[in-house]
């Protein structure tokens, strides 16, 4: 998966695979998390967000499952 790094305070970078629907956070501490059943907009959105961590956390963390990589 292409991993596109962000400006953010905790997340290093994200990836996305539309066939799938799979979005992978590599955080800052260097955890990794899987996202599963995440629409492409809700990835766009976290990719041009002005708070990568604000979207995450408002828009994905509790709403979809996860597994740690």
């Amino acid at each position: 998966m292409d991993m596109i790094q962000v400006d953010s305070s905790n997340v290093a970078a994200i990836g996305y695979d539309s066939d799938s629907e799979t979005l992978q956070i590599e955080f800052n501490n260097g955890t990794t998390y899987q996202y599963f059943d995440i629409p492409e907009q809700i990835f766009e959105g976290l990719r041009d967000a002005g708070s990568v961590g604000g979207y995450l956390a408002a828009q994905i963390k509790g709403s979809y499952r996860y597994s740690k990589v």
